[in-house]
């Protein structure tokens, strides 16, 4: 039997997170008062034959005051030999901000005050959570689809997981660096596809625009020399504590080297499923809206 706590900041995916354990097969129970938790981990436990599951508890902000027992019960549950995992889902501020708005509702721990007070409580409470934690998944850069992978991955597949999610990002230089970009590159001293009239209405994504930018050697060192850089990196973010990180590499558009070059970082970092990994095209399209 697997135990699972899932807690987190609010908004960051915890009951989609619980939603994606009970179909994966877990036994699901959230908000569960703290006096309770011991009991119900020895009720799992105990479970034999057919009755025995996989099980998941949610914890967060609701539980009010009892949240200061929590640390407590933990240590007599681990004395006691019950096994459990903490999973912790994170996101910055602005998108969890971001997030309650679109929604329209409340903070759990703003009272009638803004949100971004009640996000700034709720870390100072949850703090000794996310330092036990066993997996950190930052869901600031995530879709569902994509959130719902890296939970197989950890409790479905049972592989590898380190607290690192990759966002590989490419766009165009016209329209902005991306705020949230970690590492920045330039790749507009790679031949342009633009002024091929057969290629100028294609993308990176079509074969022809990507053979066309990758079939020199200036391309493949700079590929080469990114990739090895990148996996240096990597380890020592994650290392300092780091769960999130955006790459952004840049062309003119973002419709054709840097989607190329996007997909060949991809590519190579997918060799391995130690971190969770994303492919994004900022300003695939961009051109197209713009014309309307």
């Amino acid at each position: 039997m697997r135990l699972v706590i899932v807690t987190g900041v609010s908004g960051a995916g915890k009951s989609s997170a619980l939603k994606m354990l009970e179909d994966a097969g877990y036994f699901c129970v959230d908000n569960l008062p703290i006096p309770l938790i011991e009991k119900f981990a020895s009720l799992m436990a105990g479970s034999q034959g057919e009755e025995a599951e996989n099980a998941a508890m949610g914890i967060d902000a609701r539980s009010g005051n009892s949240l200061g027992e929590l640390e407590k019960v933990l240590d007599r549950m681990k004395e006691a030999g019950y096994g459990f995992e903490i999973l912790f889902l994170d996101a910055e501020d602005r998108v969890l901000v971001k997030r309650y708005k679109e929604t329209r509702r409340s903070h759990p721990l703003a009272m009638n005050g803004r949100v971004d007070d009640g996000i700034h409580l709720e870390r100072e409470k949850m703090g000794f959570l996310k330092a036990r934690a066993d997996y950190i998944i930052d869901t600031t850069h995530l879709l569902t689809r994509e959130l719902k992978l890296e939970i197989d991955k950890i409790f479905v597949e049972n592989t590898g997981f380190r607290n690192m999610v990759i966002s590989v990002l490419s766009f165009g230089f016209k329209y902005g660096i991306p705020a949230d970009a970690d590492l920045v590159f330039d790749v507009r001293f790679l031949p342009n596809p633009f002024y091929v009239d057969e290629l100028k209405p294609l993308t990176g994504m079509d074969e022809g625009v990507y053979n066309y930018v990758m079939d020199n050697e200036t391309a493949r060192e700079f590929a080469g020399k990114l990739e090895a850089m990148v996996k240096f990196l990597i380890p020592n973010y994650v290392r300092e504590g780091k769960t999130s990180l955006v790459i952004a590499i840049g062309c003119t558009g973002g419709k054709h080297r840097s989607v190329t070059l996007a997909r060949v970082l991809y590519d190579r970092l997918s060799e391995t499923r130690e971190y969770g990994l994303r492919l994004e095209h900022r300003d695939i399209g961009r051109d197209s809206i713009v014309k309307k």
